[in-house]
């Protein structure tokens, strides 16, 4: 059975795939902060007869990402790395004037530098599957300037670019950066509190990420609502 590394996997967009992936046969090694709500989601995906570990702990934190390729190592190697574990920098979100650097940098470290070292710790298994795939959650706050959304888009225009390298160095891998578009998780609870307007559900933009992997297209970045709608 393929492998898949996913972060941030303990709700939202993480255990969404997760389970999209475990119904499809993948063994999974899923990482999140809390352990007891990680435990849980790992529970609730073993029902699908497949493999899961769980691994509690930072992605931040390189002996916690040497333990998820272990992980992974331990049930047959690494066929996909997702990274979606995110940090905004600021819940609420602020204005650049008020964002305090403690914050910008706690999200540089989580959505930029742990998610490469990350890759550098599982590349070796990655080389090795033959269907190597990296893929980066990124957000249109990368490439769009949305007032409060500074600091935190600025760490995924980081991530893109990291993503985009990646692809060139790596043209053994698919590398994919992947924007959900909004959804309806704590994620965007926490960014934006005051707005109550409807968002789609991660189950409902998982089917874009499927639509990757079973057509495998070139590495670049993509938008899950222009994949959902049939167009890349």
């Amino acid at each position: 059975m393929p492998v898949a590394i996913i972060t941030g996997a303990s709700k939202g967009l993480g255990r969404a795939l997760a389970e999209a992936l475990a119904a499809r046969g993948w063994d999974l090694v899923l990482d999140a902060r809390t352990p007891e709500v990680l435990h849980e989601a790992a529970a609730g995906l073993r029902a699908y007869v497949t493999r899961v570990t769980a691994v509690p702990g930072d992605v931040t934190d390189a002996g916690h990402r040497s333990e998820l390729v272990a992980a992974a190592w331990r049930l047959g190697g690494v066929d996909l790395l997702v990274s979606n574990a995110s940090a905004l920098g600021a819940e609420p979100l602020v204005r650049l004037d008020e964002l305090r650097l403690e914050g910008l940098r706690r999200a540089l470290e989580v959505n930029v530098v742990g998610a490469l070292g990350l890759v550098q710790e599982a590349l070796p298994l990655l080389r090795a599957s033959g269907t190597g795939t990296v893929i980066t959650v990124s957000s249109d706050a990368a490439v769009e300037a949305y007032e409060t959304w500074g600091g935190y888009g600025a760490s995924k225009a980081a991530l893109d670019h990291l993503a985009a390298v990646l692809g060139e160095e790596e043209p053994g891998l698919r590398v994919w950066a992947v924007d959900p578009g909004d959804m309806a998780t704590d994620l965007y609870a926490a960014a934006v509190p005051d707005d109550e307007d409807p968002r789609p559900t991660p189950a409902g933009v998982v089917p874009a990420f499927l639509r990757l992997l079973d057509e495998r297209p070139a590495s670049g970045r993509y938008a899950a609502p222009a994949l959902l709608e049939g167009r890349r």
